[in-house]
C-alpha cells in the first residue's frame, strides 16, 4: 500500500491530479449544506506581530495564502526560468526562439480578444491578463498522462512556453497590477535585491542567507503596494546556479521545493480560491462579457495565438518544428495551453480588487470554463492525433 502512495506522489502526473482534486473539493463544498464552513475557513484571521506596533500582519486564511504561499511557488517559478535560460532548453537563442514567439502569441491574442468583448466597460477591461496565462501544473500533467502519443519534443515545447508564460505573467503583475505606491518600502526591497546581488558576486553558496534576506524583501514588497509574491521570484533568480564539485544550489532547491508547491501550496490555493457557488446560475452567466472574455481568451486566443506564431515561423524559415510532431499535435499542445487555471484565478484576484460591482464570480466561471474545456478538447485532439 504504501509503495502503491510513493510511485503516485513520484508519478509526473501526480501534481495535476491532486490538483484538480483541490479543486473539485472547493467547488463541492461551495455549493453544500457546508458552504458556511467553506467561507469561514477562508476567512479564518492569522496575524503575525513583531514587537508592540513595529511589524503587524493581519490577514485572512485566503490572503495569507495567496501573499505567502503563493510568494513560494513564485519562488520556484523563479528557480525554474533561470534554470531553463543558463542550462536548459531556453539557454541558446536557436532554441529559445520558437517557444518564446508563441508564448507572446499566446499572451496577446488572449488579451485582445478579452479587450474586444469587454470594451467599453473600463471596470472589466481591468481583467485582460487574466486569459492570458499558462497553468503548467495541468497543462503538463495532461501531456504526461498521454505518455508516448506525445513526442518528446513537444513536451519540451510545452514546458518552455508555459516557463516564458509565467515570466511575461510575472512581469503583467509588477507593472499593471500595482497599487499606490509606499516609496520607503520600495526602497528597503531594492537594497536587499541589491544585497542578494552582492552575495551572489561574493560567490556565497548558502541557500538560507538568500532565503531569510528574502523574506525580509517579502516584507518589504508586501508593505510597498507592489504584489509581494515578486519579491520570491526576484530572490530564485540570485540563488547561485554553480557551486563547488558541480553542487548547485538552485537546483537542489527547486528539487527540494517542488513536491512541497505541487502537493501543498497549488492544492491550498485551489482549494482556497476555486469555490464558487453554481446556486441560481444559468448558462446566461457564461455569457456575460467577464466570463465569455475569460473563456474564449482561454480556449480561442491561446490557441490561435501560439499556434499560429509557430506556423508563421516554421513557415518563414526562421525556426524548426518541433522533431517528430506533426501539425495535428501542434495543434492540440497549442489548445492546452489554454490551461489558465492556476495563474489565471491569481490575476483575476488582483484585477478587481477595491472596484465597484462582483467580478468574483464570473472570472472563477471563465477561468474554470475556459480551462476544462481547453484541457478536455487538447487531450482528446492529442489521443486522436497520436493514433
Amino acid at each position: 500500500m504504501f509503495d502503491g502512495i510513493k510511485r503516485f506522489f513520484a508519478a509526473p502526473t501526480a501534481g495535476g491530479i491532486v490538483l484538480a482534486l483541490a479543486t473539485v473539493a472547493a467547488l463541492l463544498f461551495s455549493n453544500s449544506p457546508w458552504a458556511d464552513l467553506y467561507v469561514a475557513f477562508d476567512r479564518i484571521p492569522g496575524e503575525v506581530r513583531i514587537g508592540a506596533d513595529w511589524l503587524v500582519l493581519a490577514k485572512p486564511l485566503q490572503v495569507w495564502v495567496n501573499d505567502l504561499w503563493m510568494a513560494v511557488f513564485f519562488f520556484l517559478v523563479g528557480l525554474e526560468i533561470k534554470r531553463e535560460f543558463v542550462h536548459g532548453e531556453l539557454s541558446r537563442p536557436a532554441q529559445a526562439a520558437l517557444p518564446a514567439v508563441a508564448a507572446l502569441g499566446g499572451m496577446a491574442l488572449p488579451a485582445l480578444i478579452y479587450a474586444a468583448i469587454n470594451w467599453g466597460d473600463p471596470v472589466a477591461l481591468r481583467g485582460w491578463a487574466i486569459p492570458a496565462a499558462t497553468d503548467i501544473a495541468f497543462a503538463i500533467g495532461i501531456v504526461m498522462l498521454l505518455g508516448p502519443r506525445v513526442p518528446p519534443s513537444l513536451k519540451v515545447f510545452l514546458t518552455a512556453v508555459a516557463i516564458i508564460d509565467d515570466l511575461g505573467a510575472i512581469v503583467v503583475i509588477a507593472v499593471f497590477y500595482t497599487a499606490h505606491l509606499s516609496l520607503p518600502m520600495l526602497g528597503a526591497a531594492a537594497a536587499c535585491l541589491v544585497l542578494l546581488a552582492l552575495l551572489n558576486r561574493a560567490g556565497v553558496r548558502r541557500a538560507d542567507v538568500y532565503i531569510v534576506i528574502g523574506l525580509v524583501m517579502w516584507v518589504c514588497v508586501l508593505k510597498s503596494g507592489v504584489h509581494a509574491t515578486l519579491a520570491g521570484v526576484a530572490t530564485a533568480l540570485f540563488i547561485p546556479s554553480d557551486g563547488e564539485d558541480g553542487h548547485s544550489p538552485a537546483e537542489a532547491l527547486e528539487h527540494g521545493l517542488h513536491p512541497w508547491v505541487a502537493f501543498g501550496v497549488l492544492p491550498m490555493f485551489a482549494f482556497a480560491n476555486a469555490g464558487v457557488s453554481l446556486t441560481g446560475l444559468s448558462g446566461s452567466d457564461l455569457l456575460q462579457p467577464v466570463s465569455l472574455g475569460i473563456t474564449a481568451g482561454l480556449l480561442v486566443g491561446k490557441t490561435l495565438g501560439v499556434f499560429g506564431c509557430v506556423w508563421a515561423m516554421v513557415r518563414l524559415g526562421w525556426a524548426s518544428a518541433p522533431a517528430g510532431a506533426s501539425w495535428g499535435q501542434v495543434f492540440g499542445v497549442s489548445v492546452l495551453c489554454g490551461i489558465g487555471f492556476t495563474m489565471s484565478l491569481f490575476i483575476g484576484g488582483l484585477a478587481f480588487v477595491g472596484l465597484p460591482g462582483d467580478h468574483d464570480t464570473p472570472v472563477k466561471l471563465g477561468v474554470l470554463c475556459g480551462s476544462v474545456l481547453s484541457g478536455v478538447l487538447g487531450a482528446l485532439l492529442l489521443a486522436h492525433r497520436s493514433r
